[in-house]
C-alpha cells in the first residue's frame, strides 16, 4: 500500500525516480564523481585537475528527472544533461557536458533518514527541481571564494545553495585538509560527507 501511495504523491509533485547503474535515485538525489579516466588521454588531463581538489570526490551533479535528466554546473556553466540506458558514460555525454570526463564514485542521498512525511519530502525535492532548473544557463563561478553569489556557481556551490533554500546545509567541512582561508569553500567532497552516501 506505501508504494501505491508513494506513486499517487509522485503525481502531484515534480518528483522522479530513476536507475542508474544499479542504484535508484530521486529527484534531488547527487551523484558525485572522480575525474579523470587513465584509459583516455583527455581523461588524464582530468585525473590531474582532480588531485587539486580535496578528498576522493571531484565533482557532483544533482538528478532532476525525468528519465535520466540531470543538472551540474561545469566547463560549459549551469546545464541540464540527459545519460541513456541507465549507466554512467561520461565519454559519450561530451557533446552535452563538454570536455569533462569523469567516472561514477557514488551517489549521495541527503534526504535519507530525514523525519519528514511523504509531502514533505516531495514538496523539498520538487523545490531543489525547481531552484536548480531557474539556474540553467548561468556562467560557472571560477571565484570559489564567494559561495554565496546565485549569478555563477561552481558544481558543489549550486547543490549547496539548492539545499540550502529548503533549509537543509549540506557543507559539511568534515574530515577535508583545508588551506588557510578555504573553509568558505564548499567542496564536492563536503556534499558527500554532509549526506548518507554509497560507492558504487
Amino acid at each position: 500500500m506505501e508504494l501505491k501511495e508513494n506513486y499517487i504523491i509522485s503525481l502531484f509533485f515534480m518528483v522522479y525516480q530513476y536507475l542508474l547503474n544499479g542504484n535508484v535515485i530521486k529527484t534531488g538525489d547527487i551523484i558525485c564523481t572522480t575525474d579523470g579516466d587513465e584509459n583516455l588521454l583527455p581523461g588524464q588531463f582530468w585525473r590531474l585537475i582532480g588531485l587539486l581538489i580535496p578528498g576522493d570526490v571531484d565533482h557532483v551533479a544533482i538528478y532532476i528527472g525525468p528519465d535520466g535528466n540531470f543538472i551540474e554546473s561545469g566547463p560549459n556553466g549551469v546545464i541540464e544533461f540527459s545519460i541513456n540506458k541507465n549507466i554512467w558514460n561520461a565519454e559519450k555525454l561530451t557533446k552535452q557536458r563538454g570536455p569533462l570526463i569523469d567516472k561514477l564514485y557514488g551517489i549521495a542521498y541527503p534526504f535519507f533518514n530525514k523525519i519528514l512525511s511523504i509531502e514533505e519530502e516531495y514538496f523539498m525535492r520538487e523545490s531543489i527541481y525547481q531552484y536548480c532548473l531557474k539556474q540553467i544557463g548561468k556562467s560557472y563561478n571560477i571565484n570559489f571564494l564567494d559561495s554565496d553569489t546565485e549569478s555563477a556557481f561552481y558544481c558543489s556551490q549550486l547543490i549547496y545553495k539548492a539545499y540550502l533554500s529548503i533549509g537543509i546545509n549540506l557543507n559539511s567541512s568534515l574530515n577535508i585538509t583545508r588551506l588557510p582561508g578555504t573553509e568558505i569553500i564548499v567542496f564536492p567532497e563536503d556534499i558527500w560527507n554532509s549526506s548518507y552516501h554509497i560507492k558504487v
